[in-house]
């Protein structure tokens, strides 16, 4: 009995502590610390199937595309990854555009090569008859280009300086802006029912992306989106600057945070929403609880807590 509460204990506080470190890297690094939104793991069936009564299931076509873009770069056209979930019945379906967050800090090049896809959103939509296209933005993933979205000079993480950051973000809109192009042009997408998400960094963009194609996007859905980390300089300035460009968008968009969030607190949150629909913004702002110990910052991964939410978003639209 002894030794099963000193494990116990142990487990608690190394649990603690890698939220702690979690937590300081968020504020010093100059990112939304966060690269990739960590999923349960199912090492028994790959990305488009799931486990059910211990056979794998496919519930998704994985399309493994490259978008052409306007860009060029030491004279050489860039095309950008994109990674696309498509429901095995049907030749025409809604699109929902999932874009990725940050590297962390932007310390560890490494990170900048994986390609960012997330089963549990793909599982819900695809199921629901959605197409889900997930980009990669430049030089993300195996996307042609140089990965710029707001360093410090000599690229040793992200800025927290607010010209900076937000120049990165103008860089990253730009390539959502070629993607969207390119995605509108294929024939197997509804371009009248199209939607855009993503999570921390992705979640912001896709807010104040609505402001640039009214026209094309029905709405957002922001899982705990913010461009720069808590502590990280002029994080409330930028954040709340990209929050309010996306006011401008005269539909209704999802915000959707967590409690317990090591990277964005609700109070944060909450004023950055409030800035919204203070600038004419038309939202709703809803806060989920996940299991305990676990970080409010990655509550994209609990599509139980999020699902009833999300359809009644869509069925509104």
């Amino acid at each position: 009995m002894r030794n099963s509460k000193i494990e116990t204990d142990r487990f608690r506080l190394w649990a603690g502590l890698a939220l702690l470190i979690v937590a300081i890297a968020g504020c010093e690094g100059g990112g939304d610390g966060i690269a990739q939104q960590p999923e349960p793991r199912d090492v028994s069936c790959d990305s488009t199937s799931v486990l059910e009564n211990g056979a794998c299931r496919t519930f998704a076509e994985r399309i493994d595309a490259r978008a052409s873009t306007p860009f060029t770069e030491d004279g050489e056209p860039v095309e950008l990854e994109v990674v696309i979930f498509k429901p095995l019945e049907g030749e025409r379906f809604p699109l929902l555009v999932v874009n990725h967050g940050s590297t962390g800090s932007g310390s560890d090049p490494s990170l900048f090569d994986d390609t960012f896809t997330h089963k549990p959103t793909a599982l819900h939509f695809v199921e629901r008859g959605w197409m889900v296209a997930f980009p990669q933005r430049r030089g993300r993933g195996q996307s042609d280009g140089l990965y710029d979205e707001g360093f410090t000079s000599n690229r040793s993480g992200y800025s927290c300086d607010a010209t900076i950051a937000l120049a990165g973000a103008d860089r990253a809109l730009d390539d959502l802006d070629a993607v969207t192009d390119w995605l509108r042009m294929r024939s197997d997408v509804d371009t009248t029912r199209t939607l855009v998400s993503g999570s921390s960094r992705g979640g912001i963009l896709s807010i104040a992306y609505l402001a640039r194609r009214p026209d094309v996007y029905l709405g957002a859905i922001n899982f705990v989106g913010g461009w720069l980390g808590e502590g990280c300089g002029d994080f409330a300035a930028v954040n709340r600057t990209l929050f309010v460009d996306g006011a401008a968008f005269p539909g209704r968009s999802l915000w959707i945070y967590g409690e317990n969030d090591s990277f964005y607190s609700l109070g944060h949150s909450q004023a950055n929403f409030d800035a919204f629909t203070q600038a004419g913004g038309v939202g709703d702002f809803e806060v989920l609880q996940r299991d305990p110990g676990l970080n409010g910052h990655f509550i994209i991964n609990d599509a139980d807590r999020w699902a009833n939410i999300v359809d009644g978003y869509i069925d509104e639209l």
